[in-house]
């Protein structure tokens, strides 16, 4: 727990980081210059894969009104730079066609610059639900930190946290359909638990009949219900067949086992008459 505290403590201390860097009072003592755009390679840590083209219009218009009010923060790279922080101004950036951008300089190492990517985005808000799972999963990983913990140094409550990270468990199809907002994510946490079919088919009905959650809820439900649906799911049970196999190979016997089945091999009809008196 000790460490789990501390890990926890350093994460809190990042949140810090960031901020001093956006003030110009990091530890580096880092100013603020104009770089080629063009330099700056994006951060491979970016936990955001989705950004609306809409909205990066919009910021580019006031970027090529105003110009950009707050810098990107990057690292130096052997042929440049790579990002730190401000994928989406960057990317605005560049729809408004600007040649220069202004930036932060920072020294990060590798760790620090995944870390930086996820912490800022989920400061800002600008994760998918989706995105926003695999982004606490990666903190938690990277930390070794409970949800309890993370709760308290991002200031989001447990359950939040926890019910969030379940949509990791849904079907790849799935979190695309949430992601493209074809449903939501109360539609997506009632499918959890359920099998990448049944969840197909929930998609399915939500789109094409525009259910609500509270009509999942009641499908969910009666699918769950179903007699079809919880003999496919009953768990065949497994027996441990190592003392008779044992028995019967000191005695000659050839078995084979294959899940809850015994089978036992005669290389003659002698054989076969032996084991019968035996169990008679």
């Amino acid at each position: 727990m000790k460490q789990s505290q501390a890990l926890g403590r350093g994460l809190g201390a990042l949140l810090g980081e960031i901020e001093e860097a956006y003030e110009n009072e990091g530890v580096q003592q880092d100013s603020i210059v104009e770089i080629d755009i063009n330099s700056v390679k994006t951060n491979p840590y970016q936990p955001r894969k989705t950004f609306d083209e809409k909205s990066l219009h919009e910021l580019s218009e006031s970027i090529k009104k105003d110009g950009l009010l707050q810098p990107i923060i990057v690292t130096e790279d052997i042929d440049g730079y790579v990002l730190v922080a401000g994928e989406r101004r960057l990317r605005a950036s560049k729809v408004a066609k600007l040649k220069k951008i202004k930036a932060i300089v920072i020294k990060v190492d590798e760790k620090k610059l995944r870390e930086f990517a996820l912490i800022e985005n989920i400061q800002r808000d600008e994760l998918n639900a989706v995105e926003l799972a695999y982004a606490y999963a990666e903190l938690i990983k990277l930390h070794e930190i409970t949800h309890e913990e993370l709760s308290s140094v991002i200031h989001k409550s447990r359950t939040h946290i926890t019910n969030t990270m379940r949509l990791l468990q849904l079907s790849k199809e799935t979190q695309d359909a949430l992601v493209a907002k074809k449903i939501t994510a109360g539609h997506a946490k009632v499918m959890v638990g359920l099998t990448d079919k049944e969840q197909k088919l929930v998609v399915n009905s939500i789109i094409g009949q525009k259910l609500s959650v509270r009509d999942v809820e009641h499908l969910v439900k009666s699918m769950k219900s179903s007699p079809d649906i919880q003999e496919s799911k009953k768990v065949v049970k497994k027996y441990n067949f190592d003392a008779i196999t044992e028995s019967l190979k000191a005695l000659g016997y050839k078995t084979k086992i294959n899940a809850n089945k015994l089978t036992i091999e005669f290389e003659d009809e002698n054989q076969i008459e032996k084991l019968l008196e035996k169990i008679s």
